[in-house]
């Protein structure tokens, strides 16, 4: 079993820049921002008073969830989670289990950072008022991190392994490392894997409090996240989530399953906030350990390397992070392979960054394109030294794509890469 071949066979996501699949390929193929002014947070007193927001509808709630389940309902986190997840599984060509057994082969792993932050508000004012009987019934399913595994558990009707990973920033990525890992040592043929953010003032708060958030593009939203840019003043906050449908090759083949790429394997590891690595910067040693060893792990070498998916949060850390890459991989310059940041479309969004930023990463493989570098026309002059600009392309461009890494670094000084590979049979 532990020659498994590992594949992706489905995908959802739920974007700042696009809901749906169709949606969010046409936004990152033409470079279309998801970031907008943000009212509530200007009322606020924000410094930061644009966001990347899913723009979720009513009618779009209702296709998800019952009028029963919308009772009393207020998690945002829970809600795009759900979204993803269940539009994944549709994509992966499988059913909603109507049966009363459940899919004993079939589990999850869908990471979060927070749950239903406005609800659990709601639920403090409810009890400071003394009016704990009005709380309702649905108040823990909301507010607990793992609220949004048991939805979607429920809703499918899984029956393995039903996990919620949260490892800050890194979280969307290790959750498609830990399906990876279940799929490969036989422990079950589908794990849905994804990540979701919550969203709103309450979550984006203590970022800007910290004044990591811009504030200098207020008045011209689209511009504002510039990673890797000279003008680049720290991130844009945003929210959503992003799925997979994780399978065995075996699994899917014999079921007649679509292939969108096979993941070769990937490692996480942290800095343990020793040497230069802190609560919120990284252990270059450890992010540069993390990417070698996941090369490592999938078996390739770093010069079969085609494309970089990068963290890139349009901060100071950047030029870090360039560097850590070209020390990892021992190649810069024209020898440096492309790379590209989805961050300056979306914003940077949190515990799902790694789950949507991977999505784009499968769909430039499955259709052989680079997304464009948003914003990034005036290079750090940092990053300019140390890769050719060829390699960051600021518009679309068509290109043939055989193996991506892609990695994702989180607050607690953690690192996550995984490597994903074009499928041949």
């Amino acid at each position: 079993m532990d020659n498994n071949r590992v594949v992706i066979t489905g995908l959802g996501v739920v974007s700042p820049n696009g809901i749906g699949l169709d949606n969010f390929l046409h936004a990152i193929k033409n470079g279309i921002s998801g970031i907008r002014h943000q009212q509530l947070l200007a009322d606020l007193k924000f410094s930061c008073q644009i966001a990347g927001l899913p723009e979720i509808t009513p009618e779009i709630t209702a296709q998800y969830l019952t009028p029963l389940q919308l009772r009393s309902f207020n998690s945002m986190g829970i809600l795009y989670g759900v979204i993803a997840g269940m539009d994944a599984w549709k994509d992966a060509g499988l059913t909603i289990n109507e049966t009363d057994e459940p899919y004993w082969d079939y589990g999850m792993v869908f990471g979060a950072g927070t749950s239903g932050i406005d609800r659990f508000r709601e639920a403090i004012y409810t009890i400071d008022k003394l009016e704990i009987r009005k709380l309702g019934s649905t108040v823990v399913a909301q507010t607990m991190n793992s609220g949004v595994s048991a939805y979607l558990s429920g809703k499918i009707g899984l029956g393995n392994r039903i996990s919620t990973n949260s490892s800050a920033c890194c979280t969307g990525t290790e959750s498609l490392l830990m399906a990876y890992e279940q799929i490969k040592s036989g422990q079950a043929s589908i794990i849905l894997a994804g990540a979701t953010s919550d969203s709103g003032p309450y979550i984006w708060g203590g970022f800007d409090g910290m004044k990591v958030c811009t504030y200098k593009n207020n008045e011209t939203p689209t511009q504002g996240s510039r990673p890797m840019s000279a003008t680049a003043s720290g991130f844009v906050p945003g929210s959503g989530a992003g799925a997979f449908v994780v399978e065995s090759l075996s699994h899917a083949k014999a079921r007649g399953a679509k292939i969108y790429a096979e993941v070769l394997g990937g490692y996480a590891n942290s800095g343990g906030q020793r040497g230069a690595g802190t609560m919120t910067a990284p252990n270059s040693v450890a992010v540069q350990k993390c990417i070698s060893q996941a090369l490592e792990c999938a078996k390739v070498t770093a010069d079969e390397i085609d494309v970089i998916n990068g963290h890139l949060t349009a901060t100071a850390m950047d030029a870090t992070e360039i560097k850590n890459w070209t020390i990892a991989l021992n190649r810069k310059g024209k020898n440096f392979p492309y790379i590209n940041a989805l961050k300056g479309m979306t914003g940077h969004c949190l515990t799902a960054s790694g789950a949507i930023e991977c999505v784009a990463s499968v769909l430039q493989i499955k259709h052989d394109f680079l997304f464009p570098n948003v914003n990034c026309e005036d290079l750090n002059p940092e990053i300019a030294e140390l890769i050719d600009t060829e390699k960051i392309p600021q518009s679309y461009k068509s290109q043939k794509i055989n193996t991506l890494i892609k990695a994702s670094f989180g607050f607690g000084d953690l690192n996550a890469a995984i490597v994903l590979k074009k499928y041949t049979d």
